[in-house]
């Protein structure tokens, strides 16, 4: 599996080195500063020398790198990295060179902690800290507590601890949508999807079961005769839920049975599930996009944007990029709501709507005036124009959370939060 962890800084300098198999020399940790950090043109966050293969991601000012010299899974060793990132800014608060630097005898306890013989462990944060302090220092535990903690490392419940309390017991439960658009000039939709992530944070005293409910029209992962019979299902208004990805704690066995989400909660904040979807998505905005070039010194806008969720709802954040040619001079504009400002720097003109209520339409309009050039210049390429938008309480994959329950031996009542929360990904209108 794993023959080595190690960080480097920008610099190429090594600020941690764990070795967990033989075979490696020191000077191995030569070879990954020479053809990756010195080499501005390597991409790859995996690179194949011989029969040794460096894995990397990069984090704010530091490389973590892990050494395989085996036909390693990738897929387990890149959530390994993206977990030693993780218990690093959850121990420290950020994870950068300085972070590494100050607290150089704990990381090197963690790496032995989560790692045997090249081979990942508990990486759980919650479960860690119950026996290594953010100080290094480790906690007396008596025997019980130590006997506990084997069970938990080892059990099915890693990831949530005993003899959890709390005065007021409650449930956030988040559900965030990026819509991603591209639509052609002509009005068609090119490319429409949705990616999702249920976010949940769990308050939650002892250690409750949780059933979790969604649409009755539920569809995941449809089998093969699906797009044969996607007129039908849309017809019926179901949710069609792809590439579905759950926490460790759902109990797949009992969803794949009865579709019913149960898990048991970890203490705090944790991603429940990730999908995507491509059918029947609901999108926030209709954008009409008219540009006319007069001649080559003269450029008109005219861009309707329309709201078809509903009034009693309302976007915030909207910003509407529309692109402008590399050779503008000047940008007069006209909004009917809102501000429009053009942006030297990035070509493009900046229409900003603070607040957009459902069920409206703002119309922009703008003229620019273009440098006249006695070279040949390029033909200007139309980029697509852009929008950015945040939207409460609205989901364009047509996803509900229609229950929340949760069960615990001493039978107390727990308040559930529900929020919706639809963003722009990559919202592109052609022209």
């Amino acid at each position: 599996m794993i023959s080595a962890v190690l960080l480097y800084n920008q610099k190429g300098e090594v600020l941690i080195s764990r070795l967990y198999r033989e075979g490696l020399r020191r000077s191995i940790s030569d070879l990954f500063r020479i053809q990756v950090i010195s080499n501005s043109d390597v991409r790859s966050p995996v690179l194949t020398l011989g029969t040794t293969t460096f894995c990397h991601v990069k984090h704010d000012n530091i490389y973590v790198v892990a050494i395989s010299r085996q036909n390693a899974d990738i897929a387990l060793v890149f959530e390994f990295l993206y977990k030693i990132v993780t218990l690093g800014r959850s121990y420290f608060g950020k994870f950068d060179e300085e972070a590494v630097k100050n607290n150089f005898t704990l990381i090197y306890e963690l790496l032995d902690e989560i790692m045997d013989f090249g081979y990942p462990q508990n990486t759980e944060t919650d479960t860690l800290k119950m026996y290594i302090m953010t100080e290094g220092v480790r906690s007396e535990t008596r025997m019980e507590e130590s006997s506990k903690i084997t069970m938990q490392a080892t059990g099915a419940l890693s990831w949530r601890r005993d003899n959890i309390k709390y005065r007021r017991n409650e449930v956030f439960v988040d559900v965030f949508e990026d819509v991603n658009l591209l639509m052609s000039a002509a009005g068609s939709v090119l490319r429409a999807d949705v990616a999702g992530q249920i976010i949940l944070r769990a308050y939650l005293s002892g250690t409750p079961e949780c059933k979790f409910g969604l649409n009755d029209s539920l569809l995941i992962d449809p089998s093969e005769d699906f797009h044969s019979s996607k007129m039908s299902k849309a017809a019926a208004g179901s949710v069609s839920l792809e590439d579905c990805q759950f926490h460790q704690c759902v109990r797949l066995g009992k969803f794949d049975a009865d579709r019913t989400i149960s898990f048991i909660p970890p203490d705090g904040e944790f991603e429940l599930m990730k999908y995507r979807t491509t059918e029947n998505i609901n999108l926030p905005f209709k954008v009409h996009v008219l540009v006319n070039e007069i001649g080559k010194s003269r450029v008109e806008y005219k861009i309707a944007v329309k709201a078809t969720f509903g009034s009693k709802l309302f976007a915030t954040g909207v910003l509407v990029k529309i692109p402008t040619p590399l050779n503008t001079a000047s940008v007069s504009t006209h909004v009917s709501h809102g501000k429009a400002k053009y942006e030297p720097s990035d070509n493009a003109i900046h229409w900003r709507i603070a607040r957009f209520p459902g069920d409206s339409e703002y119309v922009f309009s703008a003229d620019a005036e273009l440098l006249s050039s006695m070279t040949n210049t390029k033909t200007w390429s139309r980029p697509p124009v852009a929008m950015q938008f945040n939207l409460m309480m609205f989901t364009s994959s047509g996803l509900l959370v229609r229950y929340l329950k949760v069960f615990e031996k001493s039978n107390y009542t727990s308040v559930k939060w529900v929020r919706y929360v639809v963003r722009a990904g990559s919202y592109e209108i052609r022209f």
